[in-house]
């Protein structure tokens, strides 16, 4: 049985021991996650778990924060309704790309907008059909939310730790190429792709960008300086 499955927190390569996560706090965001699947499957609204738990059904470790799910713009309104009649508890933030549903003390983020853009069903479609927690459900595929984890990096959230664990644990099935296309004018994200192609994370070909900033690295620990490489 996978780490993720027995509920343990997988840490980076040599930052230590597999930590257990209290069944009491994982059981109530397990259950809240079969729910509220459950009941929008039931209504037949699109909808595709995302975010951390998405990785998690593909193999990366178990979250500890809340829920997040992923529904088209144009659903909102109808999906908050159908939660609500189902017993949830809906609470709108000032934030207006998403609305909260509390199911008891778990909070389920459920997201309308991605990236500042609406979220339609073509952002959907790609999604699989995973068996979670004995539940099929859409899922959305690791390059999706990896792409959209990347994409959100920005000066006050920046912290590659995190970041680094789950890329590592599905990197086999993330579309690199796609990832530094779709990626190549965000610096932040770029930076990761660099330092994941430099731990040996990445499972593709180093991109231009990727080999400019390695030979200015190399030309810097020879004593050269990094602007005559430009």
């Amino acid at each position: 049985m996978s780490a993720a499955l027995r509920g343990e927190v997988r840490l980076p390569a040599g930052a230590g021991t597999v930590l257990p996560m209290p069944q009491d706090e994982l059981d109530p965001m397990r259950e809240s996650l079969k729910r509220v699947a459950t009941t929008l499957k039931a209504a037949s609204v699109d909808f595709a778990l995302c975010g951390g738990w998405a990785l998690w059904a593909r193999g990366g470790p178990e979250p500890t924060h809340d829920v997040d799910f992923l529904i088209a713009e144009a659903d909102a309104e109808r999906c908050a309704a159908i939660l609500a009649a189902a017993g949830f508890t809906v609470e709108r933030p000032p934030e207006d790309w998403l609305f909260k549903v509390f199911d008891g003390d778990v909070m389920i983020d459920v997201l309308h907008r991605m990236g500042g853009a609406s979220a339609t069903a073509l952002e959907l479609a790609p999604a699989e059909l995973i068996e979670v927690l004995s539940v099929q459900m859409p899922v959305m595929t690791a390059t999706d939310v990896i792409l959209s984890k990347l994409s959100a990096l920005r000066v006050h959230y920046c912290d590659f730790g995190p970041l680094l664990s789950v890329t590592r644990a599905v990197r086999e099935q993330l579309d690199w190429s796609l990832l530094e296309h779709q990626l190549a004018e965000h610096d932040f994200a770029s930076a990761f792709l660099f330092l994941s192609h430099r731990l040996g994370i990445a499972q593709h070909p180093a991109s231009e960008a990727c080999l400019w900033a390695e030979s200015v690295l190399r030309a810097g620990s020879h004593g050269v300086r990094a602007d005559s490489h430009r």
